[in-house]
Protein backbone atom coordinates (compact mmCIF):
# COMPACT_ATOMS: atom_id res chain seq x y z
CA UNK A 1 0.00 0.00 0.00
CA UNK A 2 1.30 3.39 -1.13
CA UNK A 3 2.22 5.37 2.05
CA UNK A 4 0.56 8.05 1.87
CA UNK A 5 -2.91 6.31 1.74
CA UNK A 6 -1.44 4.30 4.60
CA UNK A 7 -1.22 7.47 6.22
CA UNK A 8 -4.83 8.61 5.47
CA UNK A 9 -6.71 5.59 6.62
CA UNK A 10 -4.79 6.03 9.80
CA UNK A 11 -5.83 9.28 10.25
CA UNK A 12 -9.34 8.28 9.83
CA UNK A 13 -8.73 4.92 11.98
CA UNK A 14 -7.53 7.30 14.94
CA UNK A 15 -10.52 9.60 14.91
CA UNK A 16 -12.88 7.49 14.83
CA UNK A 17 -11.36 5.65 17.64
CA UNK A 18 -10.69 8.67 20.12
CA UNK A 19 -13.85 10.19 19.08
CA UNK A 20 -15.20 10.63 22.35
CA UNK A 21 -11.75 10.43 24.45
CA UNK A 22 -11.06 12.36 27.23
CA UNK A 23 -9.86 16.11 26.37
CA UNK A 24 -6.24 15.87 27.16
CA UNK A 25 -5.69 12.60 25.04
CA UNK A 26 -7.97 13.19 21.86
CA UNK A 27 -7.36 13.57 18.04
CA UNK A 28 -6.09 17.25 18.55
CA UNK A 29 -3.67 15.58 21.44
CA UNK A 30 -2.41 13.18 18.18
CA UNK A 31 -2.53 15.96 15.61
CA UNK A 32 0.13 18.08 18.23
CA UNK A 33 2.30 15.24 18.42
CA UNK A 34 2.56 14.77 14.91
CA UNK A 35 3.07 18.07 13.92
CA UNK A 36 5.83 18.55 16.95
CA UNK A 37 7.24 15.40 15.40
CA UNK A 38 7.69 15.96 12.12
CA UNK A 39 8.98 19.14 12.99
CA UNK A 40 12.12 17.38 15.16
CA UNK A 41 12.58 14.75 12.67
CA UNK A 42 13.41 17.41 10.29
CA UNK A 43 16.70 18.05 11.96
CA UNK A 44 17.72 14.03 12.69
CA UNK A 45 18.43 11.09 10.83
CA UNK A 46 15.34 9.24 10.72
CA UNK A 47 12.31 7.62 8.81
CA UNK A 48 9.64 10.31 8.83
CA UNK A 49 6.67 7.28 7.68
CA UNK A 50 7.73 5.94 11.09
CA UNK A 51 7.75 8.89 12.57
CA UNK A 52 4.45 9.94 11.34
CA UNK A 53 2.74 6.53 11.50
CA UNK A 54 4.06 5.91 15.14
CA UNK A 55 3.23 9.56 16.44
CA UNK A 56 -0.44 9.08 14.71
CA UNK A 57 -0.10 5.71 16.71
CA UNK A 58 0.59 5.85 19.89
CA UNK A 59 -1.86 6.96 22.20
CA UNK A 60 -4.32 4.95 20.29
CA UNK A 61 -5.49 2.83 23.81
CA UNK A 62 -3.64 5.30 26.15
CA UNK A 63 -3.37 2.35 29.40
CA UNK A 64 -4.94 4.92 31.84
CA UNK A 65 -8.34 4.94 30.44
CA UNK A 66 -8.10 1.16 29.98
CA UNK A 67 -7.60 0.19 33.46
CA UNK A 68 -3.70 -0.03 33.53
CA UNK A 69 -3.85 -2.53 30.13
CA UNK A 70 -0.57 -1.30 28.23
CA UNK A 71 -1.15 -4.54 25.79
CA UNK A 72 -4.32 -2.57 24.71
CA UNK A 73 -2.88 -0.11 22.54
CA UNK A 74 0.03 -2.32 20.66
CA UNK A 75 -2.86 -5.07 19.82
CA UNK A 76 -5.26 -2.39 18.50
CA UNK A 77 -2.43 -1.28 16.48
CA UNK A 78 -1.15 -4.46 15.47
CA UNK A 79 -4.67 -5.62 14.35
CA UNK A 80 -4.94 -2.39 12.16
CA UNK A 81 -1.93 -2.14 10.33
CA UNK A 82 -2.06 -6.18 9.60
CA UNK A 83 -5.50 -5.54 7.98
CA UNK A 84 -4.24 -3.07 6.13
CA UNK A 85 -1.07 -5.49 4.28
CA UNK A 86 1.86 -3.52 6.95
CA UNK A 87 5.44 -4.86 6.99
CA UNK A 88 5.87 -6.79 10.01
CA UNK A 89 9.06 -5.33 11.04
CA UNK A 90 7.10 -1.97 10.91
CA UNK A 91 4.37 -3.14 13.27
CA UNK A 92 6.88 -4.30 15.29
CA UNK A 93 8.50 -0.96 15.05
CA UNK A 94 4.97 1.15 16.17
CA UNK A 95 4.09 -1.58 18.72
CA UNK A 96 7.73 -0.47 20.46
CA UNK A 97 7.22 2.78 20.32
CA UNK A 98 3.67 2.24 21.92
CA UNK A 99 4.97 0.42 24.76
CA UNK A 100 8.11 2.87 25.21
CA UNK A 101 6.94 5.79 24.38
CA UNK A 102 5.25 7.02 27.71
CA UNK A 103 7.10 9.27 30.76
CA UNK A 104 5.87 6.17 32.98
CA UNK A 105 8.23 3.63 30.77
CA UNK A 106 11.40 5.67 32.49
CA UNK A 107 10.12 5.45 35.99
CA UNK A 108 12.37 2.14 37.77
CA UNK A 109 13.88 1.31 34.48
CA UNK A 110 16.48 -1.18 35.22
CA UNK A 111 19.15 -3.08 32.40
CA UNK A 112 16.70 -5.22 30.89
CA UNK A 113 16.30 -5.10 26.98
CA UNK A 114 14.74 -1.69 26.66
CA UNK A 115 13.84 -0.76 23.05
CA UNK A 116 15.59 2.20 21.53
CA UNK A 117 15.06 3.89 18.08
CA UNK A 118 15.61 7.63 16.62
CA UNK A 119 12.15 7.10 15.63
CA UNK A 120 10.87 6.49 19.15
CA UNK A 121 13.41 9.74 20.66
CA UNK A 122 11.43 11.98 18.24
CA UNK A 123 8.18 10.94 19.24
CA UNK A 124 9.10 10.90 22.86
CA UNK A 125 10.25 14.68 22.42
CA UNK A 126 7.13 15.31 20.71
CA UNK A 127 4.93 13.40 23.03
CA UNK A 128 6.59 15.54 26.33
CA UNK A 129 6.60 18.75 24.66
CA UNK A 130 2.65 18.46 24.04
CA UNK A 131 2.61 17.70 28.39
CA UNK A 132 4.33 20.96 29.12
CA UNK A 133 3.88 24.55 28.42
CA UNK A 134 0.61 26.66 28.07
CA UNK A 135 -1.07 22.74 26.41
CA UNK A 136 0.16 21.01 29.03
CA UNK A 137 -0.85 23.34 31.57
CA UNK A 138 -4.32 22.58 30.57
CA UNK A 139 -4.23 18.75 29.67
CA UNK A 140 -3.25 18.36 33.09
CA UNK A 141 -6.25 20.22 34.99
CA UNK A 142 -8.22 18.82 32.43
CA UNK A 143 -7.48 14.96 33.09
CA UNK A 144 -7.41 16.23 36.84
CA UNK A 145 -11.00 17.23 36.75
CA UNK A 146 -11.56 14.15 34.72
CA UNK A 147 -10.34 11.97 37.66
CA UNK A 148 -12.17 14.27 40.02
CA UNK A 149 -8.85 15.13 41.95
CA UNK A 150 -7.98 18.50 43.72
CA UNK A 151 -6.36 20.99 42.37
CA UNK A 152 -3.90 21.80 44.90
CA UNK A 153 -3.64 20.31 48.88
CA UNK A 154 -0.68 22.08 51.22
CA UNK A 155 -0.23 18.92 53.27
CA UNK A 156 0.18 16.63 50.43
CA UNK A 157 3.82 16.27 49.28
CA UNK A 158 4.92 15.61 45.67
CA UNK A 159 6.50 12.29 45.70
CA UNK A 160 9.35 12.43 43.64
CA UNK A 161 10.85 8.41 44.12
CA UNK A 162 7.51 6.88 42.65
CA UNK A 163 8.32 3.99 40.51
CA UNK A 164 5.86 2.78 37.90
CA UNK A 165 3.38 0.81 39.57
CA UNK A 166 2.98 3.90 41.98
CA UNK A 167 3.03 6.18 39.22
CA UNK A 168 0.01 4.68 37.74
CA UNK A 169 -2.15 4.48 40.81
CA UNK A 170 -1.32 8.00 41.94
CA UNK A 171 -4.02 9.86 42.90
CA UNK A 172 -2.23 13.21 44.11
CA UNK A 173 -3.42 16.76 43.40
CA UNK A 174 -3.25 18.18 40.00
CA UNK A 175 -0.40 20.45 41.54
CA UNK A 176 1.93 17.68 42.60
CA UNK A 177 1.79 16.61 38.80
CA UNK A 178 3.86 19.23 38.14
CA UNK A 179 6.67 18.09 40.33
CA UNK A 180 6.58 14.46 39.61
CA UNK A 181 6.41 15.01 35.54
CA UNK A 182 5.93 18.27 33.75
CA UNK A 183 8.92 20.08 35.34
CA UNK A 184 11.13 16.76 35.12
CA UNK A 185 10.38 16.74 31.23
CA UNK A 186 12.67 19.42 30.06
CA UNK A 187 15.87 17.54 31.04
CA UNK A 188 14.69 14.47 29.69
CA UNK A 189 14.56 15.35 26.04
CA UNK A 190 16.36 13.45 23.44
CA UNK A 191 16.71 15.59 20.47
CA UNK A 192 18.31 18.93 20.82
CA UNK A 193 15.22 20.36 18.63
CA UNK A 194 13.14 19.04 21.82
CA UNK A 195 15.55 20.75 24.04
CA UNK A 196 15.09 24.52 22.69
CA UNK A 197 11.19 23.72 21.91
CA UNK A 198 11.00 22.61 26.05
CA UNK A 199 12.71 25.63 27.59
CA UNK A 200 10.28 28.32 26.77
CA UNK A 201 7.46 25.82 28.07
CA UNK A 202 9.17 24.91 31.33
CA UNK A 203 9.52 28.60 31.81
CA UNK A 204 6.17 29.42 31.09
CA UNK A 205 5.29 26.08 33.82
CA UNK A 206 7.49 27.72 36.46
CA UNK A 207 5.44 31.16 36.14
CA UNK A 208 2.60 29.61 36.52
CA UNK A 209 3.24 28.17 39.38
CA UNK A 210 4.47 31.33 40.83
CA UNK A 211 1.13 33.24 39.85
CA UNK A 212 -0.65 30.46 41.21
CA UNK A 213 0.57 30.35 44.83
CA UNK A 214 0.17 33.70 45.08
CA UNK A 215 -3.06 33.86 44.10
CA UNK A 216 -3.88 30.63 46.53
CA UNK A 217 -2.25 32.85 49.46
CA UNK A 218 -4.38 35.90 48.47
CA UNK A 219 -1.61 37.80 47.87
CA UNK A 220 -3.11 38.47 44.42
Amino acid sequence: MDKKELIRLTENFVKKTLHDAEGGHDWFHIERVRRNALHIANGENTDPFIVELGALLHDIADAKFYDGDETVGPKKAEEFLKDHGVKEEIIEHIKNIINYVSFKSSLGQNNETVFESPELKIIQDADRLDAIGAIGIARAFNYGGFKNRSLYDPEIDPNLNMDKETYKKSKAPTINHFYEKLLLLKDMMNTETGQKLAEERHQFMKLYLEQFYQEWEGKK
